[in-house]
């Protein structure tokens, strides 16, 4: 697997860990995304790192079995320092229908390893 499709997994199991169980390390699960990082919600909100971060540190544990599923992963275009990449990502609690996004991310490269630089969520009717 590419380091991007390899980076959009793990960072999706680091997600999953810290909503759904409160396990994991928040400073660690930061680290993945640019100080630059933006991202379109399925909603259309705007959000930048600021309320990541802050969206990170209030929700530990607040989404109790969630589980969160990628799948048809597409390198849309690759560079030396950065890549675009399209995914296919399922949500699921128990007790509530699952839902289903096409996420888009835009990845630079810092210190050698693939960082979050923007987010782009159309939820899947």
């Amino acid at each position: 697997m590419n380091p991007w499709f390899t980076e959009v997994v793990e960072a999706h199991v680091a997600i999953e860990a810290w909503l759904g169980r409160g396990t994991g390390s928040l400073e660690a699960l930061i680290a993945r995304f640019s100080p630059q990082f933006t991202m379109i919600t399925p909603n259309g909100a705007a959000i930048d790192y600021e309320a990541l971060t802050a969206l990170f540190t209030t929700q530990r544990a607040a989404r109790d079995g969630l589980r969160i599923d990628i799948d048809s992963m597409t390198l849309i275009q690759a560079w030396d320092d950065g890549a675009v990449v399209r995914y296919r990502e399922r949500q699921s609690m128990p007790g509530n229908d699952a839902t289903a996004r096409w996420s888009t991310a835009v990845f630079t490269l810092e210190n050698q390893q693939p960082v979050w630089l923007s987010l782009h969520e159309t939820l899947i009717p």
